[in-house]
């Protein structure tokens, strides 16, 4: 536990530091004018064939009916959490601020979701058109020129939030910014819980029907869960990831500008907004330059355009730090605490670059089709799915080791460089994650080239306007997607831990605040609940609970898909036995009778998850105390890291073993193989594209709301207003609805019995 350190002493916004938030505000501006400039070249492209256009319009429909239930759903939790905020122990004036920029939040986290499916859904035609017309660097243009599009949106919004809230809260931003960023991972994590589960309802149905059963491809027009995979694919890899790295943006600011406000005062404040608006330049640059040369892999021009903009990154940012912040840290009284502060801060931000770089490769190695360990993967085929399976576990499990190991390393060096003073130490681990979010924009154009160039395949081979040549340029460009989605899926972990870290610091300094406001004076003052160590009973049984949330929201979230998925095989079913002329081709099956049941699935299974990440810190921080709840996030935090990198890598190696096989290796499509390593990818889609990345905003909601409340906690827990009573009704009040909720949730049959008049009587009710 950290001793109780002086308050920190309000901020006064003027001068050099008015004019340089001003002057990211107006970054944040030029990258929205950029991702418009953008858009505008994606829509300038040929728009594909009348067949290709008309099913991009069906795709378009689904996508836009989904996103626009889910959001009227979600609206009401919106503005119930809006009013809640307003209970939390406040001035009126940061309640009110904070509220409101938590509805901002939300707003710009579903602005950019929606944003990255509209366009994404248009873009797929375009690419699948130049591939048609032969050019495979028109075709990779178009995909990434998209993914730069939400890439610009992403960081533009997020410095504009910021911004904003420094402009007119200066020395409280701080406190406004919690709402700010709450409500961008709480939007984020439904959005990702939600398309998760619509998109892989659909891949699964899709697959273990018509690749398994009846032995149609992937993408055939007469597999009636090929639109829903469509438009899962943009709702789930689109907007759901688009929202989930906006608001690891959003969340990583919020917590340097509050912990930097801690160590340094304003220059705390500002340089925190400096290094991400760095990021915004440098990710324009990013994007024009990727470029394939010639017949280079499209994966090696993508590289190269991210580590120049991460180089370009690390100049600038080492520039900012030397001419903008002070040689040493000092006291009131003048005497120096850190000396060499430049080149610490220097340190902490290329510490994130560099990790986001490692990260790259690291995630490369164990998902990419060149790399060994896919390349076992897809071996294993032979054996069948039990041994693929088995080792796409192994692949899984390995590689999450190395990346917390990497992950850990980059904290505690970032920690070290603090000096020993615990508010710098913390404010540098926030700072490398700023290094981090330079990165940003382009990592968001490479995780939406994925999924366009998934779908620009697809498309293309249901429209059958496109001849071989064309054919391969889209397998190419799908098999570089399927690789980028995996990658930017560890750089998007590295993140969340790195934002969840800095949160933690953040939490401590809140309840740290809200007792010395109370009159503690020293750590001897404070009641055993507050004792922060592990050797604590109450902290160490706080981390089991945090590790307990982890697990039991992944089982939730794979478990939805499972069900969701076993209605859309009974209907697909249904459908090829009761249509006549479908397996024909003279007859067209009934594609939006599975769009309507993942829609209604995927939006039915959103509480639990939501009320799960909302509420168990409040269970545990009402009832158990700040000790107890420092242990959860520890718990979470460490938990969370490794069971997302080992969901996302398990199921990108199973994803590309797949496509290795399909490609001809070890019999090629139609063979024992290929069936062997769809069941693996199968086991994958929930696996990497629904519950891991899921877990990246719950862990850093689960952070917010502890910072939120543990005002609160402090408050009912110690000084005149104290009460138990109270404070553990709240606590039980929040156990029940969780436990409630969960029970409901279990109480859903998971294996669907029967034959398909079920799945018919679903959709028809």
């Amino acid at each position: 536990m950290l001793a109780i350190s002086p308050a920190a002493s309000q901020v006064a916004l003027e001068g050099l530091n008015l004019t340089l938030v001003i002057a990211v505000l107006v970054i944040s501006l030029i990258a929205l004018a950029m991702g418009a400039m953008f858009r505008g070249q994606v829509l300038a492209a040929d728009a594909g064939t009348p067949r290709m256009q008309e099913i991009g319009a069906a795709v378009e429909e689904g996508a836009q009916a989904y996103l626009n239930r889910q959001f009227k759903t979600l609206g009401g939790f919106v503005v119930l959490v809006f009013l809640l905020l307003f209970l939390l122990p406040a001035d009126m004036n940061v309640k009110i601020g904070r509220s409101v920029f938590f509805v901002v939040g939300a707003l710009f986290s579903a602005a950019i979701g929606y944003l990255g499916m509209s366009l994404a859904v248009k873009a797929n035609v375009r690419v699948a058109s130049a591939a048609r017309m032969g050019s495979r660097e028109g075709g990779m243009k178009i995909a990434f020129r998209t993914g730069g599009v939400v890439g610009m949106a992403t960081v533009g919004l997020g410095l504009l939030g910021a911004s904003l809230v420094v402009l007119i809260y200066k020395g409280d931003a701080p406190k406004v910014l919690e709402g700010f960023g709450f409500g961008a991972a709480l939007l984020a994590m439904f959005m990702r819980v939600g398309g998760g589960i619509f998109t892989k309802a659909a891949d699964v149905g899709a697959d273990l029907v018509g690749k398994v059963e009846a032995g149609i491809p992937e993408d055939d027009p007469r597999n009636a869960a090929t639109i829903a995979d469509n438009v899962g694919d943009n709702v789930g890899d689109c907007a759901g990831m688009a929202a989930d790295l906006f608001e690891s943006y959003a969340v990583t600011l919020v917590a340097a500008l509050i912990l930097g406000s801690v160590a340094l005062g304003v220059q705390g404040l500002v340089f925190p907004l400096i290094v991400p608006a760095i990021g915004a330049i440098t990710a324009i640059i990013g994007v024009y330059i990727t470029k394939v040369r010639g017949n280079e892999n499209g994966l090696a021009a993508i590289n190269r355009g991210f580590y120049i903009s991460a180089v370009i990154s690390a100049v600038l940012s080492t520039i900012a730090a030397f001419v903008y912040l002070p040689q040493a840290l000092t006291s009131a009284t003048g005497e120096v605490l850190v000396s060499g502060l430049r080149i610490r801060a220097t340190l902490a931000v290329l510490l994130g670059i560099v990790l986001a770089g490692v990260i790259l490769w690291l995630t490369g190695h164990f998902t990419g089709t060149e790399a060994r360990p896919t390349n076992d993967v897809a071996r294993t085929s032979l054996t069948g799915p039990a041994t693929v399976v088995l080792a796409g576990i192994g692949v899984g499990f390995e590689s999450a080791v190395y990346t917390a190991v990497i992950i850990g390393a980059a904290v505690y060096g970032a920690f070290t460089l603090g000096g020993g003073a615990a508010a710098l130490s913390l404010f540098f681990i926030a700072l490398a994650g700023c290094g981090l979010l330079t990165t940003v924009g382009v990592i968001v154009a490479m995780d939406t080239f994925g999924p366009v160039s998934d779908n620009a395949q697809g498309i293309a081979e249901m429209s059958h306007d496109i001849d071989a040549a064309g054919a391969r340029i889209l397998t190419d460009l799908d098999a570089v997607g399927n690789t980028t989605k995996a990658i930017t899926k560890g750089i998007a972990i590295a993140t969340a831990v790195l934002a969840a870290t800095a949160l933690f610091g953040s939490f401590t300094d809140a309840w740290e605040t809200a007792a010395r406001e109370i009159g503690i004076k020293s750590a001897g003052e404070l009641p055993v609940s507050f004792i922060t160590e592990i050797v604590s009973p109450t902290t160490l049984v706080g981390a089991l609970l945090g590790a307990s949330v982890v697990f039991l929201f992944s089982g939730l979230a794979i478990n939805a898909v499972t069900r969701a998925a076993g209605a859309i095989i009974f209907e697909v079913r249904r459908q090829i036995r009761e249509i006549p002329g479908i397996m024909e081709g003279t007859a067209k099956p009934e594609y939006g009778k599975v769009v309507d049941i993942c829609t209604r699935d995927s939006l039915r299974e959103l509480a639990t998850p939501g009320l799960l990440a909302a509420l168990t810190p409040i269970v545990v921080g009402f009832g158990l105390g700040i000790g107890a709840l420092a242990g959860f996030l520890a718990g979470a935090i460490t938990s969370g890291c490794l069971m997302a990198v080992f969901l996302a890598n398990s199921g990108g190696s199973w994803d590309n073993a797949k496509k290795l096989v399909e490609d001809g290796a070890h019999g090629g499509k139609g063979s024992a193989a290929h069936a062997a390593t769809v069941i693996g990818d199968t086991v994958g889609d929930p696996f990497k594209d629904t519950a891991g990345p899921a877990i990246n905003p719950l862990i850093k909601v689960m952070n917010l709301v502890s910072v939120l409340v543990a005002p609160a906690i402090v408050a009912l827990t110690i000084g005149s207003g104290a009460n138990a009573g109270l404070r553990f009704g709240i606590a039980l009040i929040a156990l029940a609805v969780v436990v409630a909720a969960v029970v409901v949730s279990k109480r859903r049959d998971l294996a669907i019995a029967g034959d398909a008049s079920p799945a018919a009587e679903r959709v028809a009710s």
